[in-house]
């Protein structure tokens, strides 16, 4: 067996490619059972396996090991002893056109689907969503030409070469065939996902099923919004109350990895390094729960004698006692003495029983944390209090009304002093200001762009678009600057579709628009555009705080050395 490709990822992961199938669910076999030093998570795809490292050095160390154990003879992957049964009822609305596309009418499709024992390769998309690859080509379809912008819960499908479950209600461009009342995803299970790479599957023609409430029995369908509407119970000891949660407060730590063969994104905090900090500033540790607001308006109630720290996009805070109105930071209102007071930015500083904390709109930058010392201690899910809105796991969004309560605190451990900002000045420049520079790597999907895409890759200025979000900061081709010219979307030298890969945060995905996305903490574990490059680590936390109408520009470095390969731009702040 001959060795496989291995490209880069990003400066801290490798995507190998594999002669096929059996060699990838192999390989992935190995790596989850005797994982080489440093590995965080390893992701099976159709073709191709994602391993995730600790540090770039790991990375470095692993090619040699990774080439080796990728040129052993596929052995058996460790499946369960018996494939999942999985029970359908077939009446999908692409039924009678799947049977057109392929030949075989509704019938022969029906029969194709059941008559064939199915291998999942990999999951993605969504928590419990495997991508499960048949005996035959006999039901190769392509996706619908137009998504639909809903398909229910338990709907079966077929795309390509693979069939799936859905296993939430969500977007999707899959042919439908038929439905399922099988649960794929339950975190009540000691294994959430029924269905993992390697594991069998045999789908079973029934004529009717027992209906079960995804909501009820799916945590992954109504999680977050079961979560923001039980009845809360009252903390026993410090909390927080939330007033007002701005245009979006959510609960972040550093989030869940090594969970993508689940479908699960990382997730956590989009500026790692600002999350970091407020925590420090307060004495938790780095991996404690915060709030994350996106433009401000965030207004919190101490509930008993809180200490508190602010970073990431510096804003004006107010601190009103008890007692007085919440109308904002711009508000003349003050505490029943008399008194009001400004709170520091990256500091810590106490909230009293009783007063409330109000953020304006960041002066720069997007993101502004907020740390309480003893975490926020909300119950955490598949072991982080991360809100993930890609997959719909974690607490819910805060609002009005939310009760928070706060940890026991570590006394071992000190309130920190004053500190600059975690992110350097020139890499928080509001919109309209000189653009900001992302170190890149290239990869692994370069090669699937013209020489002259690759160029404008780093040699325009992309500007960040109001569609981005948690998911990926969405570019766009505008002028820098009034009368400048505006760029080119980028021009792929190849056709076809890429089949679906593994992608870590960072990555630069270019979907036929040209337009690339820079994939954030929530985004999807795997996706089937090419990957031009990816951002370092290092400089995500920069891209996570780029607001609307902010301006970029990329440099590509080296990935073991992150040395750049270029001249930096000159609009590189000194």
């Amino acid at each position: 067996m001959s060795s496989p490709e291995i490209r880069w990822a990003g400066p801290r992961a490798l995507l190998l490619e594999l002669e096929s199938l059996d060699a990838v669910l192999s390989l992935h076999s190995r790596l989850r059972e005797d994982p080489v030093a440093g590995q965080v998570d390893v992701l099976a795809a159709a073709q191709t396996v994602l391993v995730v490292f600790d540090s770039r050095a790991s990375a470095r160390r692993a090619r040699g090991p990774l080439a080796r154990l990728g040129s052993m003879p596929a052995g058996a992957a460790a499946l369960a002893d018996k494939p999942v049964h999985i029970e359908v009822v077939y009446d999908g609305e692409d039924l009678a056109e799947v049977g057109e596309l392929t030949g075989m009418g509704a019938e022969g499709v029906v029969a194709a689907h059941t008559g064939q024992l199915w291998t999942a390769a990999f999951g993605g998309f969504a928590p419990g969503f495997a991508y499960l690859v048949g005996e035959t080509d006999a039901l190769n379809v392509p996706r619908r030409g137009t998504p639909r912008t809903a398909v229910p819960a338990g709907s079966v499908a077929l795309a390509g070469n693979f069939s799936a479950v859905y296993p939430r209600r969500s977007p999707g461009g899959w042919q439908l065939i038929g439905h399922t009342a099988t649960r794929m995803w339950d975190l009540q299970r000691e294994q959430p996902a029924l269905v993992r790479p390697g594991t069998t599957v045999r789908y079973v023609a029934v004529r009717e099923l027992i209906e079960l409430a995804w909501a009820e029995t799916n945590p992954a369908e109504g999680s977050q919004a079961d979560a923001a509407t039980a009845q809360q119970p009252v903390p026993a000891g410090p909390a927080l109350e939330v007033i007002s949660p701005g245009p979006q407060a959510l609960i972040q730590d550093l989030g869940r990895p090594g969970l993508g063969d689940l479908g699960v994104s990382p997730a956590g905090a989009a500026d790692t390094a600002s999350a970091r900090q407020a925590n420090r500033l307060v004495g938790n540790l780095p991996t404690d729960a915060v709030i994350e607001n996106v433009m401000g308006g965030l207004s919190v109630q101490a509930v008993g004698e809180l200490t508190v720290a602010l970073s990431g996009a510096a804003t004006t805070a107010d601190i009103r006692g008890q007692g007085s109105s919440s109308d904002g930071p711009n508000s003349n209102d003050t505490k029943s003495d008399g008194t009001s007071r400004q709170a520091p930015m990256y500091a810590p500083f106490p909230l009293h029983d009783g007063e409330t904390l109000h953020l304006g709109v960041p002066e720069k930058g997007l993101r502004t944390y907020l740390a309480v010392r003893g975490g926020i201690d909300v119950p955490p899910v598949l072991g982080s209090r991360s809100t993930d809105l890609m997959s719909g796991i974690g607490p819910a969004p805060l609002a009005a009304g939310t009760l928070l309560p706060v940890g026991a605190v570590d006394s071992a451990r000190a309130v920190g002093q004053a500190e600059p900002p975690a992110l350097p000045e020139d890499l928080l420049s509001a919109a309209g200001g000189e653009p900001v520079v992302l170190r890149i790597t290239t990869g692994p999907r370069h090669d699937w762009f013209t020489p002259r895409s690759l160029e404008a890759l780093t040699g325009q200025v992309w500007t960040v678009t109001a569609e981005s979000n948690r998911i990926g900061v969405r570019l766009g081709t505008g002028p820098a600057t009034p009368g400048a010219e505006a760029g080119t979307p980028l021009e792929r030298a190849r056709d076809g579709e890429l089949p679906s890969e593994g992608v870590v945060a960072g990555s630069l995905q270019v979907p036929p628009s040209g337009l690339p996305v820079l994939f954030l903490a929530d985004h999807p574990v795997t996706g089937g555009y090419p990957v031009i490059g990816a951002v370092i680590p290092e400089d995500l936390p920069a891209a996570a705080q780029l607001p609307p109408g902010a301006t970029l520009r990329f440099v590509e470095v080296d990935p073991e050395t992150l040395q750049p390969l270029a001249p930096l731009p000159s609009t590189r702040k000194k």
